[in-house]
């Protein structure tokens, strides 16, 4: 299939990009990315995605699909004699990998934004708390669904995998704004050891930003939103 049949919408620091790129690359789509101007957006990303006008957005063959996992799942389905699946093949298994993916996003994601946002050493501290307590729990689903293999999704990446992977850049940035291993050798041995798989992955190691580069990104977007030029 040629590049101008699959888009992708998206800006570098942002982990939900990393989602659908991700996706693509275990697929073997090749695909033309467009990267948008985080101060304006494009046009076309408030035609293809008129009611949250946000990234990423795939678009194939002139559709637009929005919404990271959704993408995630699509690319799965609409090339599924192309790679490895992405979702489980049990409806149990699949159920589960959801479950977690919709924890990593409503509890553990908001948590680490309150790391680098908190006001005050208290809520910092209250936040870092919130979200080993979740790493804990996520090590534990992780010992369930890995079944000793070495991802979530057994022997190679999958839907569960790339829900929290995306995420690891932003961990990595917030230990060393904020001093504090959040990914311990002790509490979370086994996601310690899963995050270096991933990181290391063919599928992730192009697509997954330089922790001082996205550092730097932080710096910015903390005085951005200190005067109010981006919520």
């Amino acid at each position: 299939m040629a590049k101008s049949d699959v888009k992708v919408l998206g800006a570098w620091p942002s982990p939900f990009v990393m989602r659908a790129r991700i996706a693509l690359k275990i697929k073997s789509v090749e695909y033309e990315y467009l990267e948008e101007n985080l101060g304006s957006k494009s046009e076309l990303l408030l035609k293809s995605n008129p009611v949250h006008k946000k990234i990423p957005v795939l678009i194939h063959n002139d559709k637009p699909v929005c919404e990271s996992l959704i993408i995630v799942e699509y690319v799965d389905e609409a090339w599924s004699s192309s790679g490895p699946s992405i979702i489980p093949s049990d409806p149990y298994d699949r159920a589960v990998a959801r479950f977690w993916a919709a924890y990593v996003d409503e509890k553990l994601f908001p948590a680490l934004k309150s790391i680098g946002s908190g006001d005050g050493a208290e809520a910092k501290k209250a936040a870092i708390e919130q979200l080993i307590e979740g790493l804990v729990l996520l090590e534990d689903a992780f010992v369930k669904c890995s079944k000793g293999k070495p991802f979530f999704g057994g022997s190679q990446i999958g839907f569960l995998d790339i829900a929290f992977g995306c995420y690891l850049g932003w961990v990595r940035v917030t230990e060393k704004m904020n001093e504090v291993k959040l990914l311990d050798e002790v509490k979370t041995p086994g996601l310690f050891k899963w995050a270096e798989r991933f990181c290391a992955d063919a599928a992730v190691k192009d697509v997954m930003p330089e922790t001082d580069k996205l550092a730097e990104f932080a710096k910015v977007l903390a005085k951005l939103r200190a005067s109010g030029k981006w919520n």
